[in-house]
């Protein structure tokens, strides 16, 4: 079951805005993270900032929140 995310934190750092300026995940000060995050997948569930299960695999990679479920490329 793939999950329909409502991003609130940071995918790759797991913060929600690194300057404290409440920008949200999508600043200035994330550039950096969503750069990674396109080559990479997420370590931090954007809807509960848990560490997430991330198997990466040749074809791709899946992460797994404990309370949110799947998510998928």
């Amino acid at each position: 079951m793939t999950t329909a995310v409502s991003q609130q934190f940071c995918g790759h750092c797991g913060s929600l805005d690194a300057s404290g300026s409440g920008g949200g995940p999508t600043s200035d000060t994330h550039q950096s993270c969503q750069q990674r995050l396109a080559m990479e997948p997420p370590r931090f569930c954007p809807q509960c900032r848990r560490r997430m299960k991330v198997q990466v695999t040749p074809l791709g990679w899946t992460a797994e929140c404990s309370r949110h479920g799947k998510l998928a490329p």
